[in-house]
């Protein structure tokens, strides 16, 4: 079954390097001094470019271990990139693309390529942070913290679906996250890879490009480590750029909370309206009777050995079109499957090409020939692996609830938002963490407020917009771009609307921040209007010319590479089976 859900890890995995001299004892007033002495050695980058992206040149920071003692273990090093300024260089933009576990380091020439007017007069620097590894490595030294599961330890159950309240299944479904918690708890490196240690990394790393100020630009999770950053170091924190926010001035556990409301919410209220539109012939013609045709397909794939859970996890965080359209092949197909019709019947020309696509990269036929049961029939390895670093910073950051809690959480959520609220609180690994925090992170003081822009989709399935909303409401002076109707993860940059871009262009070029405003959205695949959903963000009239987009569009290809880095990067947290 690991090729019906795409591992959110996929090839993603990234470098933390031990460096294997001891480290002498040392004077702890300015942890910084003694790594100020190395300079950075730029050279080619381990991972490969990709088509479209700027020449970048990549090198190795070496930091501590534990920056609360600097003198105690050994160092590590991670890798950090740059695509140069090509004119005036007013400073450096860092990025990055969230998780937590996200690398970063190959994003800077691809950003740098979709925003060549800012890649004028910046540096875009990527960072594979502590934890993640050196992209593009393969050495056993280059890999970064990745907790191996023993199979054993999982269910062997293939028929899991939480929507079963029973003590067995609640048994069953707990296996995971216990066995992930233990792992990764049982690795040396897991208490020093956190958020407060990667914030002293980057202030390292400021420090050691010169610059007085470090401009930032983060997705994700990254809108929570840029604004730790600014609040650890805000005499440090340049431009800030927070696009698909979490609540970073809360609980960062609370985002993975509100994955099954806003889960519910995009399948209910967008995505299954649009699949209306597009296959009457094969879901039905309303967005009820696409629901239904939901739930029958749900049941239909059961039967072939396709678990609920796996279903389900095929519609919770739908952030790129790739993902959008992955689960549109195994909705249309159950659905065709169960009226004896072929895949391509009722699929519009346009669709058709992106499907088959899809299904000769994923599962290796093209759409005629794809059925169920061959995506039914992939075996599990004897081991799963498992992001530590998404687990190490997710569980680390901040003192846990325990597994009861969580437990009564899916009871609340389930019966809400059935699509993952029964699942949720009972895979969520953070319940059977044990440590405790070894620091603890401010919030952001009023005089950082004035750097910081927040951009946030209405209906973004991986970070919610009330999320986004309560952090900015809590911190007076920051300002909110809201994007009407958008549904995709991540928007500067990445979803080619010129709305949003420019208003994040003036920001960095001209030292103009907006007013809280709001952008209409892009249309969604296959459509060239946006077709309006009531939602948290009041409804703006204006609406994106198609030709105006048409124009704004650089590097499709390029975009949506960028995009699926970012949307892959899903913090939900059962092992992908």
């Amino acid at each position: 079954m690991r090729r019906l859900v795409r591992s959110v890890v996929t090839s993603a995995t990234v470098v933390l390097t031990l460096v294997a001299t001891p480290v002498v004892a040392r004077a702890a007033d300015n942890p910084f001094d003694h790594y100020l002495n190395q300079e950075l050695a730029w050279g080619p980058c381990l991972f490969a470019p990709i088509e479209g992206m700027r020449p970048t040149e990549c090198a190795l920071v070496t930091v501590p271990r534990d920056w609360a003692a600097p003198a105690a273990g050994v160092d590590l090093r991670v890798s950090i990139s740059r695509a140069k300024a090509t004119g005036e260089r007013l400073g450096a933009i860092l990025i990055n693309p969230g998780g937590p576990g996200g690398q970063g380091t190959s994003l800077a020439g691809m950003l740098a390529a979709l925003q060549p007017a800012v890649s004028e007069r910046y540096d875009f620097v990527g960072m594979d942070p502590r934890g993640t590894g050196h992209e593009g490595g393969t050495t056993p030294e280059q890999l970064g913290l990745v907790c191996e599961i023993p199979i054993g330890r999982l269910s062997t159950r293939t028929d899991l679906d939480a929507r079963d309240r029973s003590p067995e299944s609640i048994a069953e479904h707990q296996k995971a996250p216990r066995a992930i918690a233990e792992a990764c708890q049982s690795e040396a490196l897991t208490p020093f890879i956190t958020t407060w240690q990667t914030a002293h990394d980057m202030e390292l790393i400021r420090q050691l490009l010169g610059d007085s100020t470090l401009n930032y630009l983060g997705y994700s999770y990254g809108t929570w480590l840029g604004a730790k950053y600014a609040s650890l170091f805000p005499g440090s924190a340049g431009k800030m750029i927070l696009d698909s926010s979490v609540n970073w001035q809360g609980r960062l556990q609370a985002a993975f909370e509100a994955f099954p409301m806003i889960g519910q919410r995009q399948l209910d209220d967008v995505y299954l309206p649009w699949t209306a539109r597009q296959f009457p012939e094969i879901v039905g013609a309303t967005p009820a009777e696409a629901a239904r045709t939901w739930e029958q397909a749900r049941d239909y794939v059961k039967t072939l050995g396709i678990s609920g859970d796996d279903y389900d996890s095929l519609f919770v965080g739908m952030g790129n079109q790739l993902q959008w359209l992955l689960a549109t092949l195994i909705f249309t197909l159950a659905a065709q499957e169960m009226n004896g019709e072929t895949p391509e019947t009722g699929v519009p020309d346009t669709l058709r090409t992106e499907l088959d696509a899809l299904a000769r990269t994923e599962y290796g036929v093209p759409l005629a020939e794809l059925t169920l049961r061959r995506i039914a029939a992939e075996a599990p390895d004897d081991y799963a692996p498992f992001p530590g670093t998404r687990i190490a910073v997710a569980c680390g950051d901040q003192p846990t609830r325990s597994a009861a809690w969580y437990r009564n959480l899916s009871d609340r959520q389930g019966p809400r938002y059935p699509l993952f609220g029964w699942a949720y609180g009972i895979s969520e690994p953070c319940g059977f963490w044990s440590d405790a925090p070894r620091q603890s992170l401010p919030n952001l003081p009023a005089e950082v407020a004035s750097k910081i822009l927040v951009v946030q989709a209405e209906f973004d399935p991986q970070t919610g917009y009330e999320q986004a909303r309560a952090a900015v409401r809590a911190a007076p002076g920051v300002t909110l771009v809201s994007v009407d109707d958008a549904t995709f993860h991540g928007q500067y940059a990445v979803d080619g609307n010129p709305c949003v871009d420019g208003m994040v262009n003036v920001f960095l070029l001209h030292n103009s921040r907006p007013s809280d405003a709001t952008c209409p959205a892009v249309p969604l695949p296959n459509e060239t209007e946006v077709h309006p959903v009531a939602g948290p963000v009041k409804r703006d009239r204006d609406k994106l010319d198609s030709a105006a987009r048409l124009a704004a569009e650089r590097l499709p290809e390029l975009r949506e590479q960028v995009r699926e880095r970012i949307a892959l990067l899903d913090p939900r947290g059962p092992v992908a089976r």
